[in-house]
């Protein structure tokens, strides 16, 4: 089994398979704290961390991730799905998702 830390993962750059785009790294994740699965990844466009970022954030889900390299995180997100995969963080936190 493999395994990667959090720390890990932060320094991966997401990739979008789809067009070949840098998103960024991922810089918070969303776990669902009833069943103990990770819903999403979570970019700030600003280069924030832990949700200190005042612009938009890229929230991938869990599903749209393809692999996990040693260096990148491969995505597939379609281009009339990314507009789905901004989310302004004010928002976010509405939603009730629990974010570490």
């Amino acid at each position: 089994m493999r395994r990667c830390s959090t720390e890990d993962l932060r320094e991966k750059q997401v990739i979008n398979l789809c067009d070949g785009s840098c998103l960024g790294c991922p810089t918070d994740f969303e776990f669902d704290i009833c069943d103990g699965r990770v819903l999403s990844l979570i970019i700030a466009q600003d280069g924030g961390i832990f949700g200190f970022s005042k612009c938009d954030n890229i929230v991938i889900p869990w599903c749209k991730i393809e692999c996990f390299g040693e260096d990148t995180i491969l995505v597939k997100i379609l281009p009339d799905e990314f507009n789905g995969c901004i989310c302004c963080r004010e928002k976010h936190k509405k939603k009730g998702k629990v974010k570490f």
